[in-house]
């Protein structure tokens, strides 16, 4: 019942320590880190991606992370049932930034990223909510977990996703 507090917790701690000069994040988890981040559907250089990019921008927020982890982990145990996926995508799967749908440019990526943070298939150098995501959304007025929860609820239909943009930015 108590997970985000355990997130939120582990992330400032991981946070603490990468501001303090370490950036081995492996040694930041303990064993049993390990096993909650594992029962979430979460993996290690997730988490890391999120406390890199706020200690070295100031965003994601930390609270952009636990939403977003809430998501996964609602994915994570209501569709896969607790079974992490196998598969890995990596920056080759996913198109182009310069890839349109409906006339908007980088939407197919980040359609493509978001579906497989979904499933925790993200290969270590891909991150959804990376620079290039978060400009996006920003530009079109969304939040990160919001876009996440709108790609699972269209289920694969890329319409609802334009339709859903257009609407956010009142296009």
């Amino acid at each position: 019942m108590n997970w985000d507090v355990q997130f939120t917790e582990l992330f400032r701690r991981c946070l603490g320590l990468y501001q303090g000069g370490n950036s081995d994040f492996m040694s930041y988890y303990s064993e049993e880190d390990l096993s909650f981040l594992s029962s979430i559907g979460y993996k290690p250089q997730e988490l890391f991606d999120f406390v890199e990019d706020l200690g070295d921008d100031g965003v994601p927020t930390e609270s952009t992370a636990v939403l977003i982890a809430a998501v996964r982990r609602d994915y994570f145990l209501i569709i896969q049932e607790g079974e992490a996926s196998s598969t890995e995508i990596t920056s080759n799967d996913v198109p182009a930034r310069e890839a349109e749908l409906g006339g908007i440019e980088y939407l197919p990526r980040i359609i493509a990223k978001a579906h497989a943070k979904l499933r925790g298939e993200l290969d270590p150098d891909l991150m959804f909510s990376c620079g290039g995501d978060r400009k996006f959304l920003s530009e079109n007025k969304i939040h990160a977990a919001d876009f996440l929860r709108h790609v699972w609820a269209a289920d694969g239909d890329e319409e609802k996703m334009v339709s859903f943009v257009k609407s956010s930015t009142g296009k």
